[in-house]
């Protein structure tokens, strides 16, 4: 099915993407952030990437204004009451992701909308618990950048109904031409449950001293053939946000492997949070 009234609550680095494909994809996008400053930094993320789209010559000025006429701002979550599908981008953080969802639970009047995460680790079980409608409760999580990575996965709970797997399905693949693999409901799902590890290795070698964090990186681009390093792929994806997964792993699996580095702590806690703080790992 196609959705033709989104809502994005959120809107970060994930969220503005999230809310920038739906858009482009011919949908009205009601996006929900905390206030004004925050809105603003939404929607100069969304002109920023659409901008980026159009020197690429991946889409036309046409293309650009019709998306951004097609999404509204607001900080009243009841503007969310008549979307057909609403996807949450806020924090990696349990409890204010099921905050989220207890507050759309109550706002949604349609019976058939579907609510959706973007989390990269948290159970979907235990966001749908907070609401009453479990059965409609989805994960669709989202690579970053949004409008460029191609993959979605999509994690369903023990009590996802087959129907709304299948909307979600038919939304990621068909409206947003979008790949599709699915997860069981395992903290981190398919993708972080490998990266997350592979990260946190990269951060004991360089805290152990045994490599610099520049050659780390140039060993796994040089010597792997990888894009990017582990490293710089942390900065890439947010400290704070490699800390909260690397967290909730541990915390499912109480696995080692899971268990977050005390340097990427102490990290976190200085501010040091990568690109978006302009300095982690490396310096931007």
């Amino acid at each position: 099915m196609t959705f033709s009234k989104i809502g994005v609550v959120g809107c970060g680095l994930m969220g503005s993407g999230i809310a920038e494909v739906c858009a482009r994809s011919g949908a009205e996008v009601t996006v929900l952030e905390v206030d004004a400053d925050a809105m603003a930094a939404g929607a100069a993320r969304i002109e920023k990437s659409l901008e980026r789209g159009m020197r690429a010559n991946k889409i036309s000025q046409e293309q650009r204004n019709d998306a951004l006429s097609r999404i509204t701002f607001t900080d009243d979550t009841s503007d969310l009451a008549h979307d057909e599908l609403v996807i949450e981008a806020v924090v990696e953080n349990e409890d204010e992701k099921t905050r989220v969802f207890a507050e759309l639970d109550k706002v949604c009047e349609r019976d058939d909308v579907l609510l959706a995460s973007n989390t990269s680790s948290i159970p979907i079980m235990k966001l749908a618990m907070a609401t009453g409608r479990p059965q409609r409760v989805i994960g669709v999580h989202f690579f970053n950048p949004v409008p460029v990575m191609g993959l979605v996965e999509l994690v369903t709970s023990l009590l996802s109904a087959p129907e709304a797997v299948n909307q979600a399905t038919d939304f990621v693949e068909h409206q947003l031409g979008k790949r599709v693999i699915r997860s069981q409901d395992r903290a981190g799902f398919v993708v972080n449950a490998l990266l997350v590890p592979y990260i946190l290795s990269a951060i004991r070698m360089m805290e152990s001293g045994f490599a610099s964090a520049e050659d780390i990186d140039a060993g796994m681009v040089l010597g792997c053939n990888h894009p990017m390093g582990p490293l710089a792929l942390a900065d890439l994806i947010g400290l704070d946000t490699t800390m909260a997964v690397a967290e909730s792993l541990y915390e499912e699996f109480k696995e080692p492997l899971y268990a977050p580095p005390p340097l990427l702590a102490r990290m976190v806690d200085a501010g040091l949070l990568g690109r978006k703080s302009g300095r982690g790992f490396h310096s931007y």
